[in-house]
Order: C-alpha cells, then sequence, then structure tokens
C-alpha cells in the first residue's frame, strides 16, 4: 500500500503582544496626582518649544498620554509633541489649570507669529482654561500653522487661535485644523490667514482674514464669498464621509486598546460614541530603530502597528497589505526614505487608516514618500481607506547634504480620505533660505483614483504643479498652498504651472475654499492663474481665491481666465483676489508696438517690454509687477519696486 499522502497547510499566526504594552522614553504615560508632571512636559518645550521658533528642526520627539482624570497642571506643547486623553470621551481627561493645555506663538515679532509653529497636536480631552491671554481674550491658547491639529477636544470657555504681544499688529498666523471638537464659548481666529473646522459645535466664531472653511459644523457661520461685506467663509453643511482618526484608550485594569472610528456619512457635528476596540495584545508598538523589516513582518502577522515617537530611518517600504490595518504615529514620529523608496505602500485592500505620522525625503530621490494603490482598485465607499494628520517635507532638518523626491503623496486608489495633510518642501532650513536647487520636489500631491475625497489639504512651494488631481468625482473642502519662492520666469510662469491643477480629463470635481498664496522672493515672475481646471468645472470652485503675500510678480487670475490679478498695490501688505462667480475678466488692450531700439539698449522713454511680459511701458511709468519700466529716467521712482533690468544703459539685470 502506499503511505498515506500527508497535506501541510502553513498559517501565519499573530503572536500577541504585551498589554499594556512596555513604552519608551519618548512616550510618557501620566495618572492624576502623579508627580513630576509639570517638570516633564517643562523640560520638553524647553527642548522643543519658546520663542525663535526653538526646536524646529530639533531630534526630540513626545508623547503624553493622560489616564482618566482631573489634572491641575499647565501643559505647553511645542514641536514634535503631543497630548493625548486616555479616556473614552474627551470629558474623561480634565484640565482644570489656568492655562491648561496650549501653545502659545513661535515668535514675538508680529510678521513672523505663529507662522512656523508647526507640527504639534493636541487630542482628546476637556479643557476649562480661563487664562487671560491678552486684552479680554480668555480661554484655551492655540496660535499654531499647519501640521498643529485639534481634534476630540470640549473647551469649557473660549478658543483663542493667535497671540497679540506688543507691537503694530497681532502675531501673524497661517493655520489650521480642528475637528470632532465642542467650544461652548467663542472661537476668536483674530489674525489666522486661514482655517479649517470640521464635524465640530462652536458657540460662535469671530473674524476670519482669507479663507475660513467650515464642514458640517453645528452652528458655523453663513457663507460669504470675499472680504467685501464681511468675512471671508465657506460652509458645507454636512460633511459627505469621514471616519475620525484612530485613538488610545485605558481602562480600569490598565490595558490598552486601539479605538478605531467607524466610517459616518452625511454627518453634521461631533462622534464621540464607543468606537470598534482592539486589544494592544493585537497591536505591535515600533520604536526608533526599528526596521521596516521588522514592522513589516508585524503587518504581515495581521497586527497594527502604533509608530512611537522618535525617527525612524527606512531602507525599505512599510507595506501595507490586510485590509482594515492601522498605521498610528504617537508624538509626530518622522518616518524617512533612507534609500529612495516610498515611506509607506499601501495595497489594493480596503479600510487602512493612516494616521499621525511625518513622512520625509532622503538622501536617494524617491517617486514618492506615500503610494496608495498601483491605480487598478476602484477602492470601495463603505470602507474608504483614511490618511489622517499625515505630513510630508523636502527639507527642513539638516540630516543629509541634500534630500529628494518626486512626490511626496500619490493616491491612485478610488475612496481614500485625506483629513488634514500638510505637504511641505522646505522654504528654509536650519542653515537658512532654500533656492530651486535644494531638497527638491515636483508636486505635493497626486490624486489619481475616482471619488477621493480632501479635507484640509495644503501644500506648498514644490517646484512644478502643486496638486494634481486626475482622478474624477474628487472633493476638495479647503486648499492652501504657496507657490515656490526662488524661481524665475522660466521656471515657473513660462512652464504654466499653477497652485492647483485638475487634469483635462476629469468631468466632476467640486472644490471648496481653495486658495493659492504667492511670493516670489527673488524675480517678477508672472503666471497665468492659480487655479487650472477644464472650463466646465470653473462654476464647481466655491470661493477661490489667490494671494499677493509680499516680493514681486503677478498672477494674473484666480482661476483659468476668471478673477482679477494680484500684485502689490504699492502700500504693502497682501493683496487678495476671490472669485465669486461671473464672466472671465476682459482680455487687456492690445499692447502698443514698440518703436524700434537697438538690441539691448534704448533711450529714455521708449517704448520697451516689461520684464517677463509682452506688456510694454514707456520711460516713467510702473510695469504690472510694479517695477519701474526698464525704459524710465534713472532718477524716477514712483514704482514699489526698482528697474528688474534698465536698457538705457545695456541690458543690465538689477536684482
Amino acid at each position: 500500500l502506499l503511505p498515506a499522502m500527508r497535506c501541510f497547510y502553513f498559517i501565519t499566526v499573530a503572536l500577541a503582544q504585551q498589554n499594556p504594552p512596555v513604552w519608551p522614553s519618548t512616550v510618557k504615560v501620566f495618572g492624576p496626582g502623579d508627580p513630576g508632571i509639570q517638570a516633564a512636559v517643562d523640560a520638553a518645550y524647553a527642548t522643543n518649544g519658546g520663542k525663535q521658533d526653538h526646536g524646529q528642526f530639533s531630534t526630540s520627539n513626545y508623547a503624553f498620554l493622560f489616564k482618566p482624570g482631573t489634572y491641575t497642571e499647565d501643559v505647553p506643547v511645542g514641536f514634535y509633541t503631543q497630548v493625548v486623553g486616555l479616556g473614552d470621551s474627551p470629558d474623561d481627561v480634565i484640565f482644570v489649570g489656568s492655562k491648561g493645555v496650549y501653545c502659545e506663538e513661535g515668535d514675538s515679532q508680529f510678521s513672523i507669529g505663529a507662522l512656523d509653529t508647526f507640527w504639534r497636536s493636541a487630542e482628546n480631552f476637556r479643557s476649562t482654561s480661563s487664562y487671560n491671554w491678552f486684552g479680554g481674550s480668555y480661554g484655551m491658547l492655540w496660535a499654531v500653522s499647519q501640521a498643529a491639529p485639534l481634534r476630540r477636544v470640549h473647551v469649557d470657555t473660549n478658543l483663542v487661535l493667535f497671540q497679540y504681544e506688543s507691537g503694530d499688529a497681532a502675531g501673524f498666523a497661517s493655520g489650521g485644523y480642528m475637528s470632532n471638537s465642542v467650544v461652548e464659548g467663542q472661537v476668536t481666529s483674530g489674525s489666522q490667514q486661514q482655517w479649517f473646522t470640521r464635524n465640530s459645535r462652536v458657540g460662535g466664531w469671530l473674524q476670519g482674514v482669507w479663507n475660513m472653511v467650515f464642514v458640517g459644523v453645528d452652528s458655523a457661520p453663513s457663507n460669504h464669498c470675499g472680504t467685501d461685506g464681511g468675512i471671508p467663509v465657506v460652509t458645507a453643511p454636512e460633511t459627505p464621509a469621514i471616519a475620525e482618526k484612530p485613538y488610545i484608550t485605558i481602562d480600569g485594569d490598565g490595558l490598552y486598546y486601539l479605538n478605531i472610528p467607524a466610517v459616518r456619512f452625511d454627518s453634521v457635528g461631533v462622534e464621540w460614541s464607543a468606537a470598534a476596540k482592539v486589544g494592544f495584545d493585537q497591536v505591535f508598538v515600533a520604536r526608533e530603530g526599528d526596521s521596516a523589516a521588522t514592522i513589516n513582518s508585524k503587518l504581515k502577522e495581521g497586527m497594527h502597528v502604533v509608530f512611537s515617537a522618535g525617527t525612524y530611518i527606512f531602507q525599505e517600504s512599510i507595506e501595507v497589505t490586510h485590509p482594515d490595518t492601522v498605521l498610528l504615529g504617537l508624538g509626530l514620529p518622522i518616518l524617512v526614505s533612507g534609500a529612495g523608496k516610498p515611506v509607506i505602500s499601501v495595497g489594493n485592500v480596503d479600510g487602512v487608516r493612516v494616521a499621525g505620522v511625518l513622512l520625509e525625503a532622503g538622501p536617494v530621490k524617491s517617486s514618492t514618500l506615500l503610494q496608495w494603490g498601483d491605480g487598478g482598485y476602484g477602492g470601495n465607499a463603505m470602507n474608504p481607506g483614511v490618511l489622517s494628520d499625515v505630513f510630508a517635507r523636502s527639507g527642513g532638518p539638516n540630516r543629509f547634504p541634500q534630500v529628494e523626491t518626486e512626490t511626496m503623496i500619490t493616491v491612485a486608489t478610488g475612496n481614500v480620505i485625506g483629513d488634514n495633510l500638510w505637504l511641505w518642501r522646505a522654504d528654509h532650513t536650519d542653515a537658512g533660505h532654500t533656492t530651486p536647487a535644494d531638497n527638491p520636489c515636483s508636486h505635493g500631491a497626486l490624486i489619481e483614483g475616482n471619488d477621493v475625497i480632501m479635507y484640509g489639504l495644503a501644500v506648498e512651494h514644490t517646484l512644478q504643479d502643486l496638486t494634481i488631481w486626475s482622478g474624477n468625482r474628487g472633493q476638495a473642502y479647503f486648499y492652501q498652498s504657496e507657490l515656490p519662492y526662488g524661481v524665475t520666469q522660466q521656471q515657473w510662469g513660462d512652464k504654466g504651472y499653477v497652485g492647483y491643477r485638475v487634469a483635462d480629463t476629469v468631468t466632476e470635481h467640486q472644490a471648496f475654499g481653495v486658495g493659492v498664496y504667492h511670493y516670489f522672493r527673488d524675480y517678477p515672475v508672472v503666471a497665468h492663474t492659480g487655479i487650472q481646471a477644464p472650463a466646465s468645472l470653473a462654476s464647481s470652485f466655491h470661493s477661490p481665491l489667490v494671494v499677493f503675500l509680499n516680493g514681486y510678480g503677478t498672477v494674473e487670475h484666480v482661476i483659468n481666465d476668471y478673477g482679477t490679478s494680484t500684485h502689490s498695490n504699492g502700500q504693502g501688505g497682501a493683496v487678495v483676489a476671490t472669485w465669486c462667480g461671473g464672466a472671465p475678466a476682459p482680455p487687456p488692450p492690445p499692447p502698443p508696438t514698440p518703436t524700434p531700439t537697438p538690441s539691448g539698449s534704448c533711450n529714455v522713454g521708449d517704448v520697451v517690454q516689461c520684464p517677463g511680459k509682452t506688456t510694454n511701458c514707456a520711460g516713467n511709468q510702473c510695469c504690472p509687477d510694479n517695477s519701474v519700466c526698464p525704459s524710465a529716467d534713472d532718477s524716477w521712482d514712483m514704482c514699489t519696486y526698482p528697474k528688474m533690468y534698465d536698457c538705457t544703459t545695456g541690458l543690465t539685470w538689477v536684482v
């Protein structure tokens, strides 16, 4: 007889992790009355906080986790610091100190203020703060810019989103994001240039500079396009689809749970009810020094991963191939592409959540820092993938002599939701200002999948189109961007690059509060438009805007050929153009025919071409970028900027 046939089955079995986990030193867990809380948070702030944006490129990260109970400590929040309550409800962890949990602007000089107050967060607690910060502005202070979210916070008093210290004005601020929160009193946004609020309830909202966007917010202000006659507000009454960010809780026995909120549709207001719980025996807690291979082995076992505060330099991608997997960062862990691979690669699977991480370009050029799908899967509307508080950067810390990535985030799968993303090509580093040759990155976001929704997307300083949206039926709720500072006319204006592009093949797209800002620092660049979309979709943009911040140059239109130009008004300060619908701007009159002049030279008063333009000028006139006409008399100085070149003495570039 033949021996019995034997079949062997190889099954991957997840080995249970320790619960409670052994946290590294970068994660501190406190209980009410524990000694040393104030000393610990103050020490972190001394490293990563204070004026002159101290700690902006620090190598230290901190996560402070607070068990349910009441705390009298005041907790300042600096760079790479996260304050998290461990209760099932925000009301389970209460800060009753005068200041409570707070963030001050990073610089006392008002023209800097909170403009660089990045990379921090506060979540899942209640604040009774009553501190009078300035001039009767009392309550919880959160004077921040990008990548500094508030989530699941209950503020008993007021919420103040800016700071006045001294001088001529309140500190400038370029925020910001809040969701799933309740503010019983007023929110005062003050000098905040823009702000995005989702699924919250507020007692009132005061002030707004350029672009205040509300989605699914109970008691949100009414829509008002532009700054004439009111504050600029874009309000969408319901949030079409969202799953709140995963969060961590602890029970009475000291066991930890990963909470995974369900997807909601057409929602208004907060969601603080119980979420699906996964015990930490099924969660791998990564710590600085763990390799991608180690983490991937846990993911293959079907585990979720929590990245502890720290910096991880990966030689391979973190690969997510199981549906419904959660990657959650604590203390804004920095995940670096060390060998030119995407930091995170998500397969064609449903329900993946990636949250609370900072992705960073490395010394070898990568195609992207996050790759979601391969383009062959349409996703699942009932179980979408979600990115929450996912930030990326090319440059900033001088970790390597040069860093580079082609794109920061690529979404190739359909039915993915982004919720608070800031994608930053650094305009400054530890060493000072950057040029286009430094830390190159072409695009912030490539959105290729259909039915993708982005809430609170911000992209800054990339060297080509900042965002390209080629997927159909996309929805964007709040977009903030800054064009690159140091580019020339040939590098930007002549190439037709824009801050936000919807591909010609797209037939459906909705966008609410899309803003493109420009500060052409070094050259008088002229760009045709800030936003480019198929002509049939222009009316699907609600209150788009372009803002001249400073420097030289002009953007001629807001979207396509619609909207007025933005350039210096000669009086200092920003110039805003918001398109509220209507016909395209009329074409400019044809330029006069220039009088022939010798090549490279002219006489005072000759008709000559303005820098970087087909527009002509003659003698003592200002060009569209407010620079002096090249054929003006040398003593004439009535424009904002001097001659970009002077043809009266030969073709000489004078910038």
